[in-house]
This record gives structure tokens, sequence and C-alpha cells, in this order.
């Protein structure tokens, strides 16, 4: 029975592709289930392999009982359960194993087949092994999803949900985007630049901020690539997101200076008690450092961790003017 029982984990891991101990454990847990039915046993129930045949346990308070049941009907019940309740834990455990393969695979870029679109607007999406979830919260503001279309996604949770694995996908998270530079860019994929900071407006523009160890590097030039034929691609995948690429620096306020571009920030006043700063900017590029909406300075603030308030020269002289006098008092 036991070598009848070993060439069958055998034979079944191989045409499953599964390790051999992941279908011994299906294989007892299988029987297990069956001979719980059979015998009504609430108990949990361990089952050992031997060369003198099947034993069983059971388990109370973490001691291991043998249960009083004739070979005969371990045989018998082990033969059942080898045909019906085998292959329900084998499928279990290929699911497991999807499982297993694709948390491994968590705040990765993963490509699949849309499969379904959904009336909400959620997207289901094909990965080979298994299906993820693209919701509609996830997605670039005005993509459009067809069966059939091939999608490039971030793999941003795997989760089980009453024991079923779920996996959730994203192109709006800032990490698919450092992700695309990771795997576009050579000398990003090799370390040579680093992605200190990432901010998105999915859809409509980004912020990333890039640092080269060799300072003889122009790590903006490199990712950017002549003509913007390095981040241009990524930009489509984005569905047309505009990129900014800007140099990082540990000093703060240069920092800020430098994520305001296009703006030129001709005066900043560092508030460290507050997380904030004071930016002046010519009158006549006001409206350039806030950008459309808002978005210049709120990308900004996202890729600088600073509330950014921006104001005119003038505005910021007369509240440098005021603070003095009150100071002074």
């Amino acid at each position: 029975m036991v070598k009848n029982i070993r060439k069958l984990i055998d034979q079944v891991a191989k045409e499953k592709d599964l390790p051999e101990r992941v279908v011994e454990y299906a294989l007892k847990n299988a029987i297990a289930i069956a001979i719980k039915k059979d015998k009504r046993i609430k108990e949990h129930l361990d089952i050992e392999f031997t060369d003198e045949g099947i034993k069983v346990y059971v388990v109370r308070k973490k001691e291991k009982i043998p249960l009083d049941i004739s070979i005969e009907d371990v045989n018998r019940i082990a033969a059942y359960a080898a045909k019906e309740e085998f292959l329900s834990e084998i499928e279990r455990a290929e699911r497991e194993r999807g499982f297993l393969e694709y948390k491994e695979l968590e705040g990765e870029v993963v490509t699949g087949i849309v499969r379904k679109v959904l009336g909400n607007g959620d997207v289901i999406v094909d990965l080979g092994k298994v299906e993820a979830v693209l919701p509609r919260r996830e997605q670039i503001p005005g993509e459009e999803y067809h069966t059939g279309d091939r999608v490039k996604a971030l793999l941003l949770e795997v989760k089980k949900v009453h024991g079923e694995p779920r996996l959730i996908l994203s192109r709006t998270h800032p990490l698919f985007l450092k992700r695309l530079l990771e795997t576009e860019i050579p000398e990003v994929a090799e370390r040579e630049i680093e992605i200190k900071a990432v901010a998105r407006i999915p859809g409509e523009r980004a912020k990333v901020a890039v640092y080269a160890k060799d300072l003889k590097m122009d790590p903006v030039g490199i990712v950017v690539g002549l003509r913007g034929s390095r981040i241009q691609p990524i930009s489509e995948e984005l569905r047309g997101e505009k990129i900014d690429v800007i140099r990082w620096t540990e000093d703060e306020e240069e920092f800020i200076r430098r994520a305001l571009s296009p703006a030129q920030p001709t005066a900043i006043r560092l508030i460290p008690e507050e997380d904030r700063a004071e930016v002046a900017v010519p009158k006549d590029q006001l409206s350039l450092a806030i950008g459309k909406k808002g978005t210049n300075v709120k990308l900004a603030h996202k890729l600088t961790d600073w509330h950014i308030d921006v104001m005119s020269e003038e505005d910021f002289e007369r509240i440098t003017e005021l603070r003095e006098q009150e100071g002074g008092k």
C-alpha cells in the first residue's frame, strides 16, 4: 500500500509540476478528511506513511494518540480518498502554489490578458496561472479595456479572501512608474542611477527624483534620453502622462527648488516645525509654479514631503517684513 502511495505521489508531482511534499501533504489531508467523514470524527487527525502502512493519530492538546481503526478500514478509506478527496486537495494545492508564486511577485510588474470587463468598471486579467483584478480605482483615468487586450500593471497586493487567492493590480501607484524605469533604463536596473522619489497624478503628470553616486554622471539626461527617447515609451505606457525628471539632492531647500521646475523660485524659507516651505517666484511665474489645477505644487509636495506655499516675491517680502516687525517687539 505504502509503495503504491509513494508511486502515486511521485506521479502526481510530475504531472502537476508540484513539489512532492505538497502532493504528500494534499494526500494526507484527503485521507484525514475521508476518515473524519466516515467515522464522524471532529478532532484534528494526523496521517503518517510508514513501512508498516498508514498510521492515523488524533491530535489532542498537541498530543498524538493512535486512532483505534483497523488496517482494512484505513486502506479502504484511503483508497476512496485517493480517488475523491485527493483531486480537490490537489486543485487546492495548485491554487496555493499560484498564491505563493505571485506573493513573491508582489510589488513587481506583471503582464496579462483582459478576460472580462465587469459592470462596475473592474477588469479581470488572466496572468497565466491565476486571474487578477484591476479595479476601476487603480486604472489611469480615461483608459478603456476590451477582452483580449494586453495589460501591464503593478501587482499591488496578493491576499486570501475566504481561502482563495485574490490578486490586485494597479496602474496608478507611484511604484508602477518606478518599476517601469527600472525595467526600461539599464543604468537604473544596474543601480548606477537610483530612483529616490516618485510622485504621480495618474494620466496627467509625474515627477521623478533621480541620483547618481558618480558625480560625473548626468542622471537626468540618462533617464530622459536623447530628445526624450528613453522616457517617451514610459510616458506612452502611462497614457501620455508627462514625466518630469529632476536631480535629487539632500539639501532640502534646493530639492524643493528643483521640484517646482519648470518654475524658477527666487527665495525659499523653510519652517521645519510645520514641515512647510514658503516659496517666492516672480509674479509672471505664479501660475507656472502652481500648475494647472495645482498639479505642479501638489507633485512637488508629494515628492519632497514638504507643504509648499507658493507666493509672489512681493508677498514673500511683505511676510518677511511683518515677521521681522513682530520679532522686534
